[in-house]
């Protein structure tokens, strides 16, 4: 292992821009969590650079995987959940080279789990388990009762994954076996939906009543990083406003649903303004919070 180290770094070292160099050892025999090959380099640049994105190499008869990102690609990747396996990568990886300590920074923060990340991550999360939720509700009508199960299930996980985040846990590196311990409720709830000798239905509908009253009850606070963000000024904002949000953009989600439901449950106020004088019957909606 230290020969394929020192030929890491001495293959990549003089990379224009390189920040960091860390790797990551593959300790599962199944799990892809760097693909399937045995061995993961990880190469954080200042900027963008115009290479293979990704390298299959054999060093030492390890197979590896190198990925070359930038420091904004990878702070996309740890903001939006767009790549679950950075966190296990950062925490769990080897730091083999590190200018002016970017990476043990970045690590350092992961390990803190500070509040604004929180607040990002849940709002994630809440967004991802607000849209399973709500059509597993509409297959339970439609009768589409195995459409029903596996997106409640999905609900299930995104809810599992706020109560951990909630705990100040990532909910990237292991999910139920931290949940069994920390919030052994939701984990009897998962056990229901997949164990339990009750019908399908029956299961599927238990776990839809307890996602409506418990879940449903952190909305105010798994949205706060969107209620702060309309607070921020005292004009209504537009969905395109809002969409187009730096923090926003930068997490990847859709505000439409989210929006539409902090309405109906009053957090938020929607308010009509009229985009031309000349057509009165058009209106532009738009949204502030409630009792602002």
């Amino acid at each position: 292992m230290e020969n394929i180290k020192a030929h890491v770094i001495s293959d990549y070292r003089e990379l224009p821009g390189l920040l960091a160099i860390a790797i990551i050892k593959n300790p599962y025999p199944y799990n892809p969590l760097i693909d399937g090959l045995d061995l993961l380099v990880l190469l954080v640049t200042e900027k963008r650079v115009e290479i293979e994105r990704a390298e299959h190499v054999r060093l030492d008869h390890v197979r590896a995987l190198v990925r070359t990102i930038s420091q904004d690609e990878l702070h996309l990747w740890i903001t939006g959940g767009e790549n679950r396996n950075i966190i296990e990568w950062l925490v769990r990886g080897e730091i083999l080279l590190d200018r002016d300590g970017y990476l043990a920074s970045v690590r350092e923060r992961l390990l803190q789990f500070p509040e604004s990340m929180r607040e990002q991550k849940q709002f994630i999360e809440f967004n991802g388990f607000l849209r399973t939720y709500l059509q597993a509700k509409q297959d339970l009508l439609d009768g589409n009762m195995l459409d029903a199960y596996s997106n409640v299930l999905t609900a299930l996980h995104h809810w599992a994954h706020i109560v951990l985040i909630e705990e100040g846990r990532h909910p990237e590196l292991t999910v139920w076996k931290q949940l069994k311990r920390v919030h052994p409720g939701v984990y009897k709830l998962y056990e229901e939906l997949t164990a339990s000798p009750e019908t399908l239905e029956q299961r599927v509908q238990l776990v839809m009543l307890a996602c409506e009253f418990s879940v449903m009850s952190k909305m105010k606070s798994s949205c706060s990083i969107l209620l702060n963000i309309m607070n921020s000024r005292e004009e209504p904002w537009s969905i395109g406003e809002l969409q187009s949000h730096p923090i926003i953009t930068e997490l990847q989600v859709e505000l439409s649903l989210v929006v539409h439901k902090l309405v109906k449950r009053a957090y938020v106020r929607e308010v009509a303004v009229m985009k031309d004088l000349k057509d009165t019957s058009a209106l532009e909606l738009r949204y502030m919070v409630a009792n602002a």
